[in-house]
């Protein structure tokens, strides 16, 4: 048996594989000599968390197809374990593998809020919406030990500073219940659910450590009664997988309470690709070759196409005729298309100076 197929084994992780990031200049692969005995599964892997010593805490971007420019990760790496996810290949800078790694080896920005405060104050900062969940989920597992995503609201509530949040999360979400309705009383955060599949069974391969669906949709009803802006994010979409659910995953978070709605295509840049393949083969064989048919239908030829305008929505027919439904679905139940009304921005207060500074 290959090394491979023992990493199959493992229970309660998306990857079935720790394969070598990009940057990775020697790999060994074990190989089964015959003498092995493989009759038991492998030890569950361990989630193992480090602090980051981050120098700086506000990503930008320029990208014409995101709706924002700022964002923050208070974390590397995702418990959650979607092995869709566009995030793993930023392990292979730090010379830990995609797979595996990205779900077990995780790192907290430790002094998060510090950093926030130094960067709010500077002179030439120009306030504009911040978004949590651009890359790893504010909300995974680990944010109930180390609160770092409720460090960062603290300090943006503070400062009267907007916030947009993207999540799978529902359980962690509760303990900010009051935070969030405080910012979203004066219009300063909005928050989305991405829900892939209403499917439990689906969910538990392809999600393993994140929310149930019913759980998503109960927090969508929670941030509604609390009247804090929500939306459903349908990502990723997967043809011919979890396509078919787009009106039902609508239908369901609208009568939860959503006000607006969007939807992302599925993306496998760099290492992600083989990974999804992987799972595809051990979840979903007699699906695979459809499911990777049509992504390159959308992506002319390729598995994934990182043009501006395409990378998150695709191009060609599948594509053209998914938007066509969810734009009719938005209509019908009264949900607006894209991530819901524009924070407000003109109530920014920077953060004071430290009293060392004042004294100079």
């Amino acid at each position: 048996m290959s090394r491979q197929d023992r990493d199959q084994l493992r229970k309660g992780r998306g990857a079935k594989s720790n394969l070598p990031g990009r940057f990775d200049q020697r790999y060994a692969e074990a190989a089964d000599d015959g003498w092995a005995i493989l009759e038991e599964p492998l030890e569950p892997l361990h989630t193992e968390v480090y602090p980051e010593a981050a120098r700086s805490i506000i990503a930008t971007n320029n990208s014409p197809d995101i709706p924002f420019s700022q964002s923050i990760n208070p974390y590397r790496g995702c418990e959650h374990g979607c092995v869709y996810c566009y995030a793993r290949p930023s392990h292979a800078y730090v010379d830990l593998s995609p797979g595996l790694d990205f779900e077990t080896q995780l790192f907290y920005k430790q002094d998060a809020a510090a950093l926030l405060r130094k960067a709010l104050a500077a002179k030439k900062y120009q306030c504009s919406p911040i978004a949590l969940g651009a890359n790893t989920d504010p909300y995974q597992p680990i944010e109930r030990q180390y609160a770092v995503t409720r460090s960062i609201l603290e300090t943006l509530s503070s400062c009267n500073h907007p916030v947009t949040i993207v999540t799978k999360g529902a359980a962690i979400i509760r303990r900010d219940i009051d935070l969030l309705a405080d910012m979203a009383a004066r219009n300063l955060v909005s928050v989305a659910v991405s829900i892939t599949t209403l499917e439990a069974p689906l969910k538990r391969t392809l999600e393993p450590r994140a929310a149930s669906p019913s759980a998503r949709l109960a927090a969508i009803s929670m941030l509604a009664e609390a009247a804090i802006p929500v939306s459903v994010m349908v990502a990723p979409v997967i043809p011919a997988l979890t396509d078919h659910e787009l009106e039902p995953i609508l239908n369901r978070s609208a009568e939860a309470g959503a006000e607006s709605a969007t939807y992302v295509m599925l993306r496998l840049p760099y290492e992600v690709k083989p990974l999804f393949e992987q799972w595809l083969q051990a979840h979903q064989p007699l699906k695979a070759t459809h499911v990777m048919s049509l992504l390159t239908a959308m992506h002319a030829g390729k598995a994934y196409d990182s043009s501006f305008g395409k990378r998150r929505t695709g191009a060609g027919v599948f594509a053209k005729l998914f938007a066509a439904r969810f734009q009719l679905a938005c209509r019908k139940l009264g949900l607006a298309q894209g991530m819901g009304n524009s924070l407000s921005c003109d109530q920014f207060t920077p953060p004071e100076n430290s009293p060392q500074i004042r004294l100079l």
